[in-house]
Order: structure tokens, then sequence, then C-alpha cells
């Protein structure tokens, strides 16, 4: 599929931002026009982020049309905004490739595009970068120009603000563009969010306070008055001070769907030295009915009818293992008036929608701030509460000094019920959760639980709170092999394996976590023993060297880094113990895997069932008797 001249005759003509620069700004409007509706037919076919990008429309196209891009540099933040960019910078007919196999990257990627100056995935970082870069082009003498733009949501996180003081302390050449859309994925929380809701968008304000200056400047005295007053009062209203008083230069609010008035600006920043702070309000969903008046269902939808606005949902085959965990939740709650919910602003992707609305009082969203997410459930369960923290593996990287500092050195029973863990797909390299099981498990004090299945999901989030130290339960993202689940929840013993299948052909594999479906159908077809081990940590450490006494060879099967990761704790065991046999670890390789479905992306680090059973019999068939005795021998 390709960009059809006569749907979009202007927009066809743009190949990188040079031509875009060469239009009169007079075609501006025409052309964001057109790209708007280029990215609801385009996004409409595969599905993909879509209400961010349709609200900076306009502000990308000014971006490129002000600045010499690729040489002065754009950094966006996360990317749920940047299709309009990859589509004015060369990547028109390909857009409807993205997120796919061999597709466009979800997100700015410096191996896609020179116009990518920084790869993204995870929010707050443009800040960083880009002063980073203008520090480098001041050191080379370089008078080129960065830029970061950065949602107000994203704001709400510690980086940015740690990013801005410093930012603000340096007389480096730095533009920070707020994209102010009262959003996030969710919708925007706290004091922060408020006030920029409140004060930073009130165009009202701004223009009652320039009207009056106006009419003040033409009475001295009065305006003398009048302007050491908003001095001393501005700290309360006036929108700019929190980043003058960092050190910036404001400028805004202004409307950021006027690309004419955002062209105006921006020239008149592009003159300007030292960091300065371009405030932008525009709306999430712009010209689309259907995602303005739900930016949330419409952050990233799938294929949809751009006329009726009907998502076409994939036919389900049970509930996801996101929903499980809402249902536990709430059952929880029901239960235990001291369960308390934590998110970092992914109320939705958690499947906390209905605890957020059947326990409002004890249901608590952070914004996205995942290192306060984690030391402020340390501090309910210091007191007393039992906090259950909902987070995603790729997220929960994010806090990993408050994981062991405030909560495991501690040994606070916080539990972390740790979402799209392993592989998750369309969402690529930055957010495949392929590292919990290994930063977890060298961890003091942590339970860390792997289930197969829905049913065991709900028991083991259940038996997490029932133990007097820090947990995870991690589970994938999607549905499960279709278990029923039960609603009576029983604790599991801790530690405790399970044989599912004994086999006499004196292979064993020892699975951890959901890849135990397909591992039975491999142990069937070679009469292996069959074990879900369950947890991680503890090990079952008695269940392992059974298994090592009774068979020729192991293999160790998880859907998590092979360094470092469940099987290595198996290594370390046996080999604690003075345990040698032939050991074959199957896990993630070490290398990024990127975005694709989730069925590619387990083919493409060979945890399908076709990379499974090439790799299992391929290893098996190595280990002949004599091979064996050798390595016992040794």
């Amino acid at each position: 599929m390709t960009a059809q001249p006569e749907n979009y005759p202007l927009l066809e003509t743009i190949g990188t931002p040079a031509d875009l620069r060469s239009l009169p700004i007079s075609k501006l409007v025409e052309l964001a026009t057109e790209l708007r509706q280029f990215l609801i037919h385009s996004v409409s076919t595969r599905g993909g982020h879509f209400a961010a990008g349709l609200g900076t429309v306009e502000l990308t196209i000014a971006l490129h049309y002000v600045f010499n891009t690729p040489y002065d540099r754009l950094v966006w933040d996360v990317g749920h905004q940047a299709y309009p960019h990859k589509v004015l910078t060369g990547r028109r007919d390909q857009l409807h490739t993205i997120k796919q196999d061999r597709g466009l990257a979800p997100f700015p990627s410096r191996s896609e595009s020179e116009y990518d100056t920084f790869g993204v995935g995870h929010s707050s970082t443009s800040i960083s970068a880009a002063l980073g870069m203008a520090v480098a082009a001041a050191q080379r003498g370089e008078d080129r120009r960065a830029v970061a733009i950065i949602g107000d949501g994203a704001l709400t996180a510690g980086m940015a603000f740690e990013a801005l003081n410093h930012a603000g302390s340096l007389p480096t050449d730095l533009l920070i563009v707020l994209n102010d859309n009262d959003m996030s994925i969710s919708e925007n929380v706290g004091a922060l969010s408020n006030y920029l809701a409140r004060a930073l968008s009130g165009r009202m304000y701004s223009h009652l306070r320039e009207s009056g200056k106006k009419v003040l400047r033409q009475m001295p005295t009065v305006w003398e008055l009048a302007r050491r007053s908003e001095e001393h009062l501005k700290g309360m209203v006036l929108p700019g001070t929190l980043f003058e008083e960092m050190g910036f230069n404001y400028i805004g609010p202004i409307d950021g769907h006027d690309v004419k008035a955002l062209v105006s600006t921006l020239r008149n920043l592009q003159k300007l030295r030292g960091p300065q702070f371009l405030h932008v309000v525009t709306r999430k969903g712009k010209g689309y009915a259907p995602a303005e008046a739900d930016p949330i269902k419409w952050h990233g939808p799938g294929p949809f009818d751009p006329a009726s606005g009907l998502i076409f949902k994939e036919a389900s085959t049970g509930p996801t293992y996101s929903q499980i965990f809402g249902k536990w939740l709430c059952d929880m709650a029901e239960r235990d008036p001291t369960i308390v919910g934590i998110t970092p602003a992914m109320r939705e992707g958690s499947g906390l929608v209905e605890f957020s609305k059947r326990f409002p009082e004890r249901y608590y969203d952070v914004a996205i701030a995942e290192q306060h997410a984690v030391t402020f459930a340390a501090g309910m369960a210091a007191e007393g509460l039992k906090p259950v923290v909902a987070i995603y593996s790729t997220f929960l990287q994010r806090a990993y000094d408050q994981l062991i500092h405030d909560v495991a050195l501690q040994n606070l029973p916080v539990i972390f019920a740790v979402d799209r863990a392993g592989l998750v797909g369309s969402d690529g390299a930055t957010h495949q959760g392929s590292y919990d099981l290994t930063f977890l498990r060298c961890i003091p004090n942590m339970v860390i639980m792997a289930p197969t299945d829905e049913n065991e999901c709900r028991q083991m989030l259940y038996t997490a709170t029932a133990l007097s130290s820090p947990s995870a339960v991690r589970y994938p993202r999607g549905t499960g092999p279709g278990v029923p689940v039960v609603d009576d929840m029983t604790a599991i013993p801790v530690g405790r394996g399970q044989i599912r299948r004994e086999g006499r052909s004196g292979l064993g594999i020892l699975v951890f976590g959901t890849l135990l479906e397909s591992a039975r159908k491999i142990a069937e077809k070679l009469d292996a023993t069959l074990v879900n081990m369950r947890f991680v940590k503890p090990l079952d450490e008695k269940l392992v060297l059974l298994m090592a006494a009774r068979h020729r060879a192991i293999i160790t099967i998880e859907e998590n880094a092979i360094i470092g990761g469940a099987g290595a704790g198996v290594g370390e065991l046996l080999t604690a113990e003075g345990v040698l046999l032939p050991l074959h670890h199957i896990g993630i390789p070490d290398r990024f895997i990127e975005h694709g479905s989730r069925d590619t992306c387990l083919a493409a680090a060979g945890l399908d069932l076709a990379g499974l059973t090439a790799n299992i019999e391929t290893w098996w068939a190595m280990q002949t008797p004599e091979r064996v005795r050798s390595v016992r021998s040794v």
C-alpha cells in the first residue's frame, strides 16, 4: 500500500523534510489536513499508536519546517506521537508496516533513519538525551540545535526533572517543547499534572494577562506596581514560573494546532541562545472524532473502520493474564481490607480498570514514576498494608534500585504482579520482558513465581499474599493455554515444583513458566520427564537433584534471557552439589528481539514449538550414553 496522489497530492511531494521546507507557509495547513487523513487511513489497516500522533501533526510539520533536520536534532519522548515524523522523513509508504515483522519500528530508532536521532520506547528520556546532544555540539563548535519534544504525561517522571534541573543551569542552546494534551496513556494524575492542566493550559489567563500589559504600559506608575506585584504573585498563578525558576526562558502556552503560529514562534526561538521552553497545547486524537472523545481507547487500537470508528477485535480465546490478575485483585480486596493496588500510569494495560472503580480509595496511579511506585509501596508495607504493584516487566527495570534497597533489603512484603514478562511482540525490543528473572533472582529475600497457566497464576498471586517477604509473580502478555480458573484460592507450597509427566528416555525437561504446553508436546514425542518448576526462587532443590540422579541429561526452558536466568540457577545448584551431567539451557538468546507479532518474536528467539523441537531433538541426539559417561567422569 502506498500513499495515493489523488488523495494526498501535497503529501505525495514530500519525500524528505527538505521538500517540506520548499513549500510556502500558506501550504502547511493543507499539508496538515492531508497528513492527518493519511494517518487515519494507514493506521486503520493494521492498527498502531494513533491518538498521540494525530495530536502532533501541526507541531511535527512546524519543527521540520523551521529546523534543518537531520543536522538539527529532534528527540521525541517515548515515540507514541512520532508517526507524523516518520511520514515526513521518507517512510510514508512503509507506515502500514509499522510494528509488523520486518516492518517499521514502533518507535524512533537510530538504525532505521538518520532523522531518528535517539532510540526511545520508555518515557521521560528526551530532555537528558537532547541536552547531551546540545553539549556535544557546543564542545565541537557546531551550530546545530537540539530539540526535545516531551508530553505532559512524561513530564511527571523524576528523570525529566533531573534533566530540567541540569539543563537550566547550563548556557547550552536547548529547546524543550512541552506537548500538553493533558494525557499520557491513562489519564494524567498528580499535583503537577493538575497544575499543568489548569495553569499551563490557561488560554484565558494568558490572554487577559497580555491584554492587561498593553493597557497598563500606558500608565507607567501603575505598570511598575503591577510588574512588581506579579513578580511576587507569579509563583501562585503564572504558567511559566516553574520553568523560569529552573533557568529556562518560557514561551507559551500557544495553540499546537495553529501551524503558522508554531512556525513563527519556533523561528523566533531558533534565534535565541541558552535553554528555551516552549509550551504547546494540543488535543490528543485531533481530527478524528472517536479518538478525540476517547483518547485512551484510541491510544493504540487494532485495525478499525475509519468511517464508523469500529475497532475490529480479534476473536477471544479466553481471559488474558492481565484480566486474570484484575479479577484476582478485586476478589482479594473484598476479603482483605489491607490490600491496595498501585500502578505507574498503566491502569488499562495492567487490568486495573475494574479495581479502580470498585475500590477507588485503595487504588493508586502514581503517574509515570516507577521508582516512586516501588518505594511508595514499601512505605505502605512498612505500616502493615499489603501493596500490590502492577507493573510491566520492562518498566520494573526502571525501579531496580528501589526494588533492592527499599523493598528487599528491608524484607517488606510487597507483591509485584509482573505483567508482559517474556516476549511481548509489536512494541519491540524496548518493551520485551526479557530480563526480570535474571535481575530478580539475584536479590536476597525475593520469592519469584512463574505460573504455567491461568489458574496457576491466580493461585500464585494468592500465595504471595501469605508471605512475609517480597514476591513477584511474572506472567506474559495475552491469553494462556485455556486452563479453567478456579474461584477458590489455595496457597501453593513455596519452593515446590511438580512432575507433570514421567518419561523413560533418560531426558528431563524443567520448565519455568508458560512454555510448558509446547514442552509437553516435545516430552511426549521423546518420552521425556516433564517438570513444572513453578518457583524460580526458592528453587526446588530436592526435585532438581532427584531429576539429575534419575536422568542422563537435563534441559531447562524459560521465556527469559538465558544468561543469569532460571536455568542458570539449576546449573549453579548442580555445580555446588558436585553433580555432573549434560545440561542445556533454552531461553531468550543474547540479542535484542525486535518487533513483530508475539508468535514471530517467539520464533525469532527459537522459543516457538518448531524452534524448541529442533533445538531439543538436535541436542538430545548428541547425548549418547558414551558421552554422558564421559561427562560424569570429568
